[in-house]
């Protein structure tokens, strides 16, 4: 059901994203600490800041309203995803490529011997294979092997 809200919540986001130039990168529907939210995530070139999250707040808070098709009482939250953002979509994958990233794995690497480690982002292969450099040796881990990756923040 959680998977089916947010896909919902996703095709009403879009076209409000879409008329202010954004890109919606993610719709959540979790449960934390006995609490629902609604976490909608947005990017832009230019970036995302809290004038940007409150006018997409603004217009989706009445759909969603006026929708009614969550009955559980929820936090809707409108974020960036940040320096550190979490890659999801085919499409990040590609766009970050080159970039370096933090990969958590959901069981140790029997080569690395972690289930953590840094690595550079080459991009999907053919087969929808996350591509990695990882100390210089080129490194294919399917989707479901992979807990999280996320963008590196080098100071």
């Amino acid at each position: 059901m959680k998977k089916n809200t947010a896909q919902k919540v996703e095709e009403l986001t879009q076209p409000i994203a879409d008329q202010f130039g954004y890109e919606l990168v993610d719709v959540e529907y979790v449960k934390e600490a006995g609490m629902y939210y609604l976490r909608v995530i947005l990017d832009d070139e230019n970036g995302i800041g809290l004038d940007e999250c409150e006018k997409v707040s603004r217009q989706l808070n009445p759909l969603l309203d006026e929708k009614n098709f969550i009955n559980e009482n929820y936090f809707l939250e409108v974020s960036s995803p940040g320096v550190d953002r979490i890659l999801k979509r085919d499409k990040e994958f590609s766009k970050y490529a080159g970039r370096q990233v933090d990969v958590k794995l959901y069981k140790n690497d029997e080569e690395l011997k972690t289930k953590q480690f840094e690595a550079v982002l080459s991009g999907l292969d053919e087969d929808g294979n996350v591509v990695l450099l990882v100390n210089n040796n080129e490194k294919k881990l399917s989707r479901k092997e992979i807990a999280q990756i996320r963008l590196s923040v080098i100071f």
